[in-house]
């Protein structure tokens, strides 16, 4: 605990830790998409349809958990469903009890509780490059994801959007960088990492990250400040 905090906290690097979350009754029990079916299947979310909520054809569509399960989850043809960023735990306690709140947490400013989010979907759901002004512990439960990261001294290098809703979002895709558009691109150093089952990643405020799922995957993030 005081070496991540003196290391990475107060240094706001990030970090990939390991075996934190081994202990999660949800590496085995969300193996299984029947599990959320028979849990809280007739519960409506609200789902992200659309390659990533940058694009024009993005939107968002009401239905119920099973619903998305069982025509998104597996389904390669039609847009890219995603659960994401969502608030799944307070709608359905009982996955609560899957998980347990990292005690990395408690290094924390304010008394403010902890934001739990939901990230679930198939493979190919995408979070375009952004930052976030929290500290973030993104749990990986199911599934693998694919992230880059950039310092937020590279900022000018990414080509935040113009528009204060997307102020937080760059242009940039790190996947496929165009150097003839952006070609300041070539400046930044970016980081990256596989993201698997059991390991979380520490992203510090205001650092980018992308987000790639490999495969059908469900994250867990920790907000804080």
């Amino acid at each position: 605990m005081e070496t991540f905090f003196r290391d990475y906290i107060l240094q706001e690097r990030p970090a990939v830790l390991e075996n934190c979350i081994n202990h999660w009754p949800a590496l085995e029990k969300w193996k299984d998409q029947n599990y959320f079916i028979k849990l809280a299947g007739l519960r409506t979310v609200a789902i992200e349809l659309g390659s990533d909520y940058t694009k024009s054809e993005w939107t968002q569509k009401l239905m119920t958990l099973e619903e998305f399960i069982k025509n998104y989850m597996f389904n390669t043809d039609g847009p890219v469903a995603y659960l994401a960023q969502y608030q799944l735990f307070d709608h359905i306690p009982e996955l609560k009890l899957d998980i347990t709140e990292p005690e990395y947490c408690c290094f924390s400013d304010t008394n403010e509780p902890v934001d739990i989010m939901a990230w679930y979907g198939p493979k190919g759901t995408l979070s375009p490059l952004h930052y976030d002004t929290k500290r973030n512990l993104l749990a990986q439960v199911i599934g693998k994801k694919h992230i880059f990261l950039f310092s937020p001294k590279d900022t000018d290098y990414l080509y935040p959007h113009d528009s204060q809703l997307l102020h937080n979002t760059a242009q940039v895709d790190p996947r496929m960088p165009d150097l003839e558009k952006y070609p300041e691109y070539k400046e930044a150093k970016p980081y990256y990492c596989t993201l698997s089952p059991g390991q979380m990643l520490f992203i510090p405020p205001k650092w980018w990250h992308c987000v790639e799922s490999l495969s059908i995957s469900f994250s867990v993030s920790f907000w804080w400040e």
